[in-house]
């Protein structure tokens, strides 16, 4: 069963009332696990606590009209919904089996939560977050992308597919074959295709998502393995993939599948994001920071390396909010007893 409470039905303090505390304890010099952010391209703005929530903290997604950051606890059972406004907690909705990836159609003003213990596609719409259906796609469902063209939500799940749901009527709309589990992917907004990560298969799957079949195939270096995270910047026909083994940052041109440089990287990484507007890279990483990278021409040159805390690798950036959300899990290196989503600031 699916539930939803008010944090304030949870007692003790109140999740704005901790957020100096948290914050401290992430950047203060009190605490010798902790380190502090430095201010070359991002700082620390502020931590909002998760209080109650443990284990492992997956992907985010953003209601950018309302300000709502939606958070899937993988290892809590549980999304929360934040007040980024506010910096605080305003709701939970429980009962998942180990939910993964969320996503928001604007259009439909519906969020979906795709949980990877029982192949489900919950969706909730509306201010209230009401529940609106359940689309059960065998098992392991992953990632969830927005697609602006079609209005659908994308879903990586199982061994290998790509799963298109209407969120306006709750159903499955077609499903696209691939070889391995699909990680992070992205949708070309000016083309109908996507860029799948397949690190089982040591590839990265193209797929024309207008005939719904795998397209082709590129090829990762033989010494790069375990490539989880992508971004992609459409304008400039390029694709950001990070490999965790050895950890490297490596640009793929989008159209010819061609690898057109690498660089050393923060490890056990998760997710990555181009800035457009200051033409970076962020990418966040499980060893506790994360990397920042500037765009020089064709080149790219580190900027800095920002600490954050230990196991903190999922993360979100939201051009539409200028802000970076890294998730940080409970009880590790200094945070406390609380987990909490750390919010950086991009600095000029």
């Amino acid at each position: 069963m699916l539930y939803m409470m008010p944090t304030g039905a949870r007692g003790g303090k109140s999740t704005h009332s901790m957020v100096p505390l948290v914050l401290a304890a992430v950047i203060g010099l009190s605490a010798p696990s902790a380190v502090r952010a430095q201010a070359a391209a991002l700082e620390i703005e502020r931590a909002i606590p998760l209080k109650g929530v443990s284990g492992r903290i997956d992907h985010m997604a953003v209601d950018l009209g309302r300000k709502r950051l939606f958070v899937a606890e993988l290892g809590n059972g549980t999304v929360d919904v934040i007040d980024v406004a506010a910096g605080k907690v305003v709701r939970r909705i429980g009962g998942f089996k180990e939910p993964q990836g969320v996503g928001y159609a604007p259009g439909a003003d519906a969020l979906a939560v795709a949980s990877a213990g029982d192949g489900s596609v919950h969706l909730f719409r509306g201010a209230g977050l009401q529940p609106a259906g359940t689309i059960n796609l065998g098992n392991d469902a992953d990632n969830v992308r927005f697609d602006p063209r079609s209005g659908n939500f994308i879903v990586g799940y199982g061994s290998g597919g790509l799963a298109a749901i209407d969120p306006a009527k709750a159903t499955l709309v077609r499903r696209v074959p691939l070889k391995e589990h699909p990680e992070g992917f992205q949708l070309d907004p000016n083309e109908r295709r996507a860029f799948v990560n397949t690190p089982d298969a040591h590839q990265i799957a193209v797929v024309d998502m207008g005939a719904d079949r795998q397209s082709g195939i590129w090829q990762m270096p033989n010494n790069f393995r375990s490539n989880f995270p992508m971004a992609l910047d459409a304008t400039h026909g390029i694709a950001a993939v990070v490999f965790r083994s050895p950890p490297r940052l490596a640009i793929f041109d989008i159209n010819t599948g061609r690898l057109t440089g690498t660089f050393a990287a923060c490890g056990d990484a998760d997710d990555v994001y181009f800035d457009a507007q200051r033409h970076r890279i962020y990418v966040s990483c499980g060893t506790g920071s994360v990397d920042v990278w500037q765009q020089d021409g064709f080149e790219y040159r580190r900027l800095s390396s920002v600490k954050t805390a230990f196991g903190a690798r999922t993360s979100l950036f939201v051009p539409g909010l200028d802000r970076l959300y890294v998730a940080a899990r409970a009880g590790l290196f200094g945070l406390g007893p609380d987990a909490a989503i750390l919010v950086l600031r991009p600095v000029d």
